[in-house]
């Protein structure tokens, strides 16, 4: 599942049992978040203590997804529902932007270049 939220962007999929390796068969009560910026990962903790402040980022520099934690599903399914809570805004992209400011100009760019390409799936 792709999550893009005022904080970041993230993949969410189920962890996998063991020790994680590929082949280990997957554990549905568990979920690896992942991003490719740390500092999204930093700021969904920030808003979401309870859940994810135990949670510790882990780097991977040679993933696809340069970060990731791990949390049980349920704490997650409390995170999409703060996230659905917290909706206040009418357009998505000028709330990410003044949401992160300048910091988050990059991630803006990026969810244009996201709209765009959905956007050609309408057509």
């Amino acid at each position: 599942m792709w999550i893009f939220t005022k904080h970041g962007f993230f993949s969410a999929v189920c962890a996998r049992q063991g020790d994680g390796g590929r082949g280990q068969p997957v554990d549905v009560d568990r979920v690896m978040v992942r991003a490719r910026v740390q500092g999204h990962l930093e700021a969904l903790k920030a808003r979401f203590p309870e859940e994810l402040g135990p949670c510790e980022v882990l780097a991977t520099a040679n993933a696809d997804y340069s970060h990731r934690l791990f949390v049980s599903k349920a704490a997650w399914c409390r995170v999409l529902a703060g996230l659905a809570e917290e909706t206040d805004y009418d357009n998505f992209k000028s709330k990410v932007a003044r949401h992160q400011g300048k910091a988050g100009a990059a991630y803006e760019r990026a969810l244009h270049d996201v709209w765009s390409v959905m956007h050609r799936l309408q057509k």
